[in-house]
């Protein structure tokens, strides 16, 4: 069978393209395009691709450009077909920052004050966002103990240095992770900003507050907890963000073994 000739053009495409799809691809995405473009059996057969999408290993990147440059060469309308089926669906340009499953139209952005991870986003990570005062030990301790029912990791900026700038650790830990508590007890500048940047990204966001005087007027649309930072009320919040918790994550734990 004669292979179409890809020229440099043609693969920097693929590789802009291969950045889209490897941000938002399901394995229904795969087989749709397979189908669309007479690949299917390609990226059913391909040993490596929908299992290293399910598993989130090391290799995914490689065998999705891998696939996209088959593709493309089998046939010579094939490249359009594979751009037409990408950007109709997601868009295109920059990087997509968002994590959710949410169907509709995604945002395709490089972040001119932040640099992107390179690590990928962490389906069982939950990050808190909160004041790092003492008064706040018991809350994020039941926090921690909510993620722990559910099998999650809960991490806290505080106990992060990766970066010599406290603000890309915490765009980093946000953008790796899958939830995101931020309390706004007190009115905290710093949680307002960090819960801009989680919505933006795309994650999915749980409120609390000791006060509910203390949610900003553009997200009382959002459910909040409300909380009392005392024994019982630290025990309350830790069962009701549990079960929010369970929620969400099973929720992604379903998407997840769906793609496998």
């Amino acid at each position: 069978m004669r292979m179409v000739h890809l020229d440099a053009k043609a693969r920097r495409k693929i590789v802009e393209l291969k950045n889209i799809a490897v941000a938002n691809f399901s394995s229904s995405h795969w087989l749709e395009l397979g189908t669309l473009t007479n690949q299917y059996d390609l990226v059913d057969n391909h040993g490596r691709l929908l299992r290293s999408l399910s598993f989130g290993d090391d290799d995914y990147d490689g065998c999705a450009i891998q696939v996209l440059t088959s593709i493309a060469e089998a046939a010579d309308e094939n490249l359009a077909e594979i751009e037409d089926y990408i950007i109709s669906r997601f868009g295109g340009g920059g990087h997509s920052v968002s994590s959710s499953a949410q169907a509709g139209p995604r945002i395709y952005f490089q972040p001119s004050v932040f640099s992107m991870p390179s690590e990928k986003p962490d389906p069982s990570l939950l990050s808190a966002m909160m004041p790092f005062t003492g008064s706040f030990a018991g809350v994020y301790q039941a926090i921690q103990q909510a993620s722990r029912n559910n099998g999650m990791t809960c991490e806290r900026a505080d106990n992060i240095w990766k970066e010599s700038a406290v603000i890309q650790d915490i765009f980093g830990l946000i953008f790796r992770s899958y939830i995101v508590v931020c309390d706004f007890t007190g009115k905290n500048p710093n949680v307002f900003y960090e819960a801009g940047i989680a919505h933006t990204l795309g994650k999915h966001v749980i409120p609390i507050t000791q006060s509910a005087d203390d949610i900003p007027f553009d997200l009382r649309h959002h459910r909040y907890l409300l909380y009392l930072n005392n024994g019982e009320g630290l025990s309350v919040l830790q069962h009701k963000l549990s079960e929010r918790i369970a929620t969400l994550y099973t929720d992604s734990l379903a998407r997840l073994f769906s793609n496998s």
